[in-house]
């Protein structure tokens, strides 16, 4: 049961089993210009009501689907999730992000952990996978770390077509290491442009997103030829996953360790998050994986049993001998995924990806059928980017107010792109909605 304590007499006493005077004696650990010295700056608390009149009108300055129709995806995905997904998920037996630490008492949870390795490992054509990394973002940084302790090698070559936010990511990893992270920039198709790296030695990876960026699927195979042709590990990342369900996995073209975001595997989009981060490789590379790696084993009475394995303590407490310092427990996450994967089935998933691609192409077609210029030739998934005539964004917040959402601005990221846009069509539109959007940016 937890204490409060409710006087000052509590306070003192808990400050002395403590062995401090007062409670900035607590913080002595954080230096002294790490602290905040000025009071929080905080709104007075609200009534349950209120809080829920606030919260709701929060709400309702967001554009959220099925009220607004968004074009958008850039990472985010919607998606039809099957009621039995959504139903199985909110079983007490599964609503927990404690670390399964204890065999015997957790068999459940490691089972469900062991059945989304498979699963996802499946899915991406690789030999092992983990479960346990926040977001697509994380898992392509702790890929790249790992790549550095496969190959000692100090210097990482990424391409620019990268999810703008991951590169991020990648920049708040790297910055304190040392390590050297070079940016490869992209061609008039769409794609990324390979030839610097000729020109690049002592490479540990180099890494690649498709779908790309900007939807355009890349030439994995031949990444990987001129990764490997420098001895680096190639590795390819993704932000949606179903695009596997119909083009060919990474693991067949080459790749060492996959990596991406999951969220398109039955977790709902909400607000941003939450989100699973995937990582798979080579069944060389399994003792330099990062995070939770799920074993199956016999008991002393030879029966079926599932532990946590090739990962000591060090992984989740002491932080400066662990290959990743992430501890949070992301199964539950990771058991949305396993249970979308065997609701919609290899043949459903094929299906779906091939819905996704057919309403792509249909409103690429009518938008390019209307006047507007398809940036990039190269073939897309559910995603592609469009060129509007200057002036766009008056006619897009107009689209707002008719709750429509047209897609992505690419200025912000890629500023030689102005008027270019991202639009992204999944199962959840409908022809009408497309058609309709094809109308309302043509008035």
């Amino acid at each position: 049961m937890l204490y409060l304590p409710h006087t000052s007499e509590d306070i003192s006493s808990m400050l002395q089993v403590a062995g401090v005077d007062n409670l900035d004696d607590l913080f002595s650990t954080i230096p002294e210009a790490c602290r905040l010295k000025i009071e929080l700056n905080l709104p007075d608390a609200l009534t349950e009501w209120e809080l829920n009149d606030h919260m709701e009108a929060l709400s309702d300055s967001m554009a959220v689907s099925p009220e607004y129709k968004v074009f958008m995806g850039a990472g985010s995905y919607e998606h039809f999730i099957p009621a039995a997904v959504s139903y199985l998920l909110s079983r007490s037996e599964f609503v927990t992000s404690y670390t399964p630490y204890q065999p015997e008492m957790s068999q459940g949870t490691l089972q469900a952990i062991y059945e989304y390795q498979t699963l996802a490992a499946r899915l991406l054509g690789m030999e092992i996978a983990t479960a346990s990394h926040y977001d697509g973002a994380t898992a392509l940084a702790e890929s790249l770390l790992m790549a550095i302790r496969v190959t000692r090698r100090k210097k990482v070559a990424i391409s620019s077509l990268i999810h703008p936010l991951y590169r991020r990511v990648i920049k708040t990893y790297f910055e304190p290491t040392g390590y050297d992270v070079i940016e490869l920039g992209y061609l008039d198709n769409g794609v990324t442009d390979l030839a610097e790296l000729g020109k690049m030695d002592d490479l540990a990876a180099v890494a690649v997103q498709s779908p790309n960026f900007f939807g355009c699927i890349e030439d994995l195979q031949s990444v990987g030829e001129k990764a490997h042709d420098k001895e680096a590990l190639f590795i390819a990342s993704f932000t949606e996953a179903l695009a596997y369900g119909l083009f060919k996995n990474p693991g067949a073209q080459g790749a060492d360790i996959v990596c991406g975001e999951g969220q398109s595997l039955g977790i709902p989009r909400t607000f941003g998050g939450p989100a699973l981060g995937m990582l798979a490789s080579r069944k060389k590379f399994m003792r330099s994986l990062p995070g939770r790696l799920v074993g199956k084993t016999k008991d002393l009475d030879g029966k079926r049993g599932f532990v946590l394995t090739l990962a000591t303590r060090e992984q989740h407490i002491r932080r400066e001998k662990a290959t990743s310092n992430i501890c949070t427990n992301n199964s539950l996450c990771a058991l949305a995924a396993a249970m979308y994967m065997a609701s919609v089935g290899r043949t459903g998933i094929k299906e779906l990806a091939r819905l996704n691609r057919d309403k792509c192409q249909y409103l690429k077609k009518g938008l390019r059928e209307a006047g507007f210029k398809i940036a990039f030739d190269t073939p897309t998934f559910n995603e592609f980017v469009v060129e509007f005539p200057a002036g766009f964004g008056a006619i897009y917040e107009r689209l707002l107010e008719k709750k429509i959402v047209a897609g992505i601005a690419l200025t912000p990221y890629y500023p030689e792109l102005a008027n270019h846009y991202v639009l992204c069509v999944t199962e959840t539109r409908s022809k009408e909605e497309i058609d309709a959007l094809v109308r309302e940016v043509q008035s």
